[in-house]
């Protein structure tokens, strides 16, 4: 490796070039190859999971994505109904593309009220699952749907059952912590996200902007 690093060293910036544009170049064609190999398409089932911060904000970053590429989207929160977010406040300005429900009442801690939160968490997946069996949405978000799951607030079986029906082009995207194992046994997609650092330990507040 050293012996690598000091005939490097010794070579003129046109000689690291041709042998950048070489190195990209072999890795471009094996590229090529592989992606040549992929030909399916279909809807996926996305779950954002784990620990870490970034679990609803990437699935909003993908809601985005979808409204650029001129898609209609459904998003149903089963948690943050109440919490006035950025994210809302950008899908309420596309009323033709966004079917948007904030459903949720607050994490359950916060409510004490375990047949008050099934009610809220029955009323939402109910809207949730015409929005995943229409031909209307390209898209559907069930923002926190993990975390009803975890309490046992709605039927696994339920949910496991439409997600196997939707439409073949259907992208449904479930977001939260501890996802059941079920879940990710059909997901077409899993992310589990990590806690390396995160400022709330530290003693800050969620943050406008970042948290909300």
């Amino acid at each position: 490796m050293a012996e690598k690093s000091e005939k490097l060293k010794n070579l003129s910036e046109e000689e690291l070039n041709t042998r950048h544009a070489d190195k990209m170049r072999k890795k471009k064609a094996a590229r090529d190859k592989i992606i040549a190999t992929k030909t399916i398409e279909k809807g996926l089932t996305i779950i954002h999971t784990g620990k870490g911060k970034g679990k609803s904000t990437a699935a909003f970053g993908m809601v985005f994505r979808a409204i650029g590429n001129g898609m209609k989207v459904g998003v149903v929160q089963f948690v943050k109904g109440k919490w006035g977010t950025g994210e809302r406040k950008v899908l309420e300005a596309f009323p033709d593309q966004v079917t948007l429900a904030t459903m949720g009442e607050g994490f359950t801690w916060e409510t004490q009220d375990r047949q008050r939160d099934i009610d809220a968490a029955t009323q939402a997946w109910e809207t949730a699952k015409a929005m995943i069996l229409d031909d209307e949405h390209d898209m559907v978000l069930c923002d926190e749907l993990n975390i009803v799951l975890r309490y046992d607030y709605l039927p696994l079986d339920d949910i496991i059952d439409t997600l196997r029906k939707k439409p073949e082009m259907k992208h449904v995207i479930i977001t939260g912590r501890n996802a059941k194992d079920e879940l990710i046994d059909i997901a077409d997609l899993v992310t589990e996200m990590e806690v390396v650092k995160h400022p709330f330990r530290s003693g800050v507040k969620a943050q406008v902007g970042i948290e909300f």
